[in-house]
């Protein structure tokens, strides 16, 4: 039987089982809504207010999920993530976030995961990204050439890390 890929079913580039779960490591937060919380609350058969103490914090003013430390990036990763299977232990109840992660047929994580092994020869190398947030100015000029060249000047705010 063959798949036909149409351009409202964009082709998957990229296979989450062979991801150590960069998702799950490298961001400090994910956010939940009421949704996700009355989702989880099903999925354990608990109430919405044991479901908000036990699985959720106050993170900056949001409601995200709690976090427990992983030894494979040495820092906090979804309490959700199953540390030897790489995998979510709540797929079908996983919040809104994770579900429309990453929003395209590609994930930037897997690509370069997969580019590191193959450039280092080894399946087993992982590379660690830390993200830092900052608020930039884009501004498109002109090389000698014609061709747009982006500069980025820093703005005001300063910058938020997330590291993983």
């Amino acid at each position: 039987m063959t798949k036909t890929i149409t351009d409202d079913k964009p082709r998957i580039h990229f296979d989450c089982t062979k991801c150590p779960a960069f998702c799950c490591s490298i961001y400090e937060r994910v956010q939940v809504t009421k949704r996700d919380i009355s989702r989880l609350a099903k999925h354990f058969g608990v109430t919405v207010e044991s479901a908000i103490k036990r699985y959720t914090k106050m993170h900056s003013g949001e409601r995200v999920l709690r976090r427990t430390h992983d030894e494979l990036f040495d820092a906090d990763a979804c309490m959700f993530l199953d540390r030897e299977k790489r995998g979510c232990t709540i797929y079908h109840a996983r919040p809104a976030i994770c579900r429309e992660y990453p929003a395209r047929s590609r994930c930037s994580y897997y690509d370069v995961l997969r580019f590191e092994r193959q450039q280092q020869d080894d399946e087993n190398v992982l590379p660690l990204f830390q993200i830092t947030f900052r608020q930039a100015k884009k501004d498109v000029q002109r090389d000698d050439k014609g061709e747009k060249v982006w500069k980025w000047e820093e703005g005001k705010g300063g910058r938020r890390k997330a590291k993983g």
